[in-house]
């Protein structure tokens, strides 16, 4: 039994209209990226007619089965999954941006085959893991540095911003201390002055904690289950 989809969406966009009030933000910061993995094309519909525009999804092939669906629709496509280097091509022709590089020959392939087809100015976020757990993706923050200047010497690729994943089952200070350190990172990143490089996306929170992330920053909270229910696939 589910709730309807545009009814789990009022309740969002009220948490992010709450949380944004206590932070002193606009709620027009915050980006909403529905996480469609396991959700079927009309669940995914329901969101897109109450205003959802980005999906956001791990698997490859799986959002390349939905996308026609959507063809021609006011929709952005993001990955936020692990990037295989098998799936790089495919990411790049179906995919608007990358919330997930962490690494730089990563990079260098995006960066090779976007120029080999023409394009550039592609958008990515560097993943940052902050919990310190081997099976989350990321580079330690004190590799993010490094990893900045590499991947902005790559002229296709734009870094736009940075995205964690918060601790799971931890206190409430726990949580925000992780995503306040992703902001301190992004200012710190800004002050590095690297040469075509200005970020001012966050990607934080999912559906047990993006008003936390929201009252540090969040600029787009990736939400699969507070919008879709528990996952059936």
């Amino acid at each position: 039994m589910k709730d309807s989809v545009g009814r789990n969406i009022e309740r969002v966009r009220e948490t992010i209209a709450a949380a944004c009030e206590k932070a002193g933000r606009d709620p027009q910061e915050v980006k909403i990226v529905a996480v469609t993995k396991g959700v079927d094309t009309e669940c995914m519909a329901e969101a897109l007619a109450c205003g959802i525009r980005i999906f956001g999804e791990n698997r490859v092939q799986e959002a390349m089965k939905k996308m026609p669906v959507f063809a021609g629709m006011d929709v952005e496509w993001h990955f936020i999954g692990r990037i295989q280097r098998n799936k790089i091509k495919k990411i790049l022709e179906h995919f608007h941006c990358v919330h997930s590089l962490d690494r730089e020959d990563f990079g260098k392939e995006m960066s090779h085959r976007l120029r080999s087809a023409g394009r550039g100015g592609y958008p990515v976020l560097l993943e940052v893991n902050l919990t310190g757990k081997e099976t989350q993706g990321g580079v330690r923050e004190e590799e993010l540095p490094g990893l900045v200047r590499a991947i902005a010497t790559l002229s296709e690729l734009r870094i736009v911003g940075l995205m964690t994943i918060g601790p799971l089952g931890e206190s409430e200070e726990s949580i925000r201390r992780v995503f306040r350190r992703l902001r301190e990172l992004k200012d710190m990143v800004n002050a590095l002055n690297i040469p075509g490089v200005f970020l001012t996306e966050l990607s934080m929170g999912m559906s047990d904690d993006y008003h936390l992330a929201i009252l540090e920053g969040a600029t787009m909270i990736r939400l699969g289950r507070a919008i879709f229910g528990e996952r059936r696939t």
